[in-house]
């Protein structure tokens, strides 16, 4: 392709692509160049005689400044939730009372919660000592033994 016959239509083709590019491999990057070429392509429709140099470089400069601005708003403005916990398994259970069925000792034990066996640390409990749930340290709940 020659570029000094670049059009808006190869920008709005190239616009689509990338945002259908997103679909497949979400990210919120793609999504970003995709609308940077949409506003170049729209520029161009407008003014057609702009150079291929000049679109080249506005989409550049539009890319990285939309990306910045997207990374910015992003970490500032957090997303809300009606499941903040969703995917932190181990912060659901965070406040729970569970009856051991195996000893904590020296610091360490296993709980069976739900359908799974967690890893747990705390103060050491005899078999049948209710715990309770204070805090998640990456896979391990820490309990603290309630008298």
């Amino acid at each position: 392709m020659n570029l000094e016959h670049l059009g808006h239509w190869h920008w709005w083709i190239l616009a689509a692509a990338l945002i259908i590019l997103e679909v497949f491999a979400p990210g919120a990057f793609f999504l970003w160049l995709g609308i940077s070429a949409g506003v170049v392509g729209a520029i161009v429709y407008w003014l057609p005689d702009t150079g291929w140099e000049y679109q080249v470089l506005l989409f550049s400069v539009l890319s990285v400044i939309s990306i910045i601005v997207w990374r910015k708003y992003f970490r500032t403005t957090p997303e809300q939730t009606d499941q903040p916990a969703l995917n932190r398994r181990g912060e659901q259970y965070v406040g729970r009372v569970f009856t051991l069925k195996e000893p904590i000792v020296d610091g360490i034990g296993k709980i069976r919660v739900d359908d799974s066996t967690w890893k747990i640390r705390g103060e050491d409990c005899p078999v049948g000592t209710q715990v309770e749930v204070t805090g998640v340290d990456g896979t391990i709940l820490e309990v603290r033994c309630r008298k």
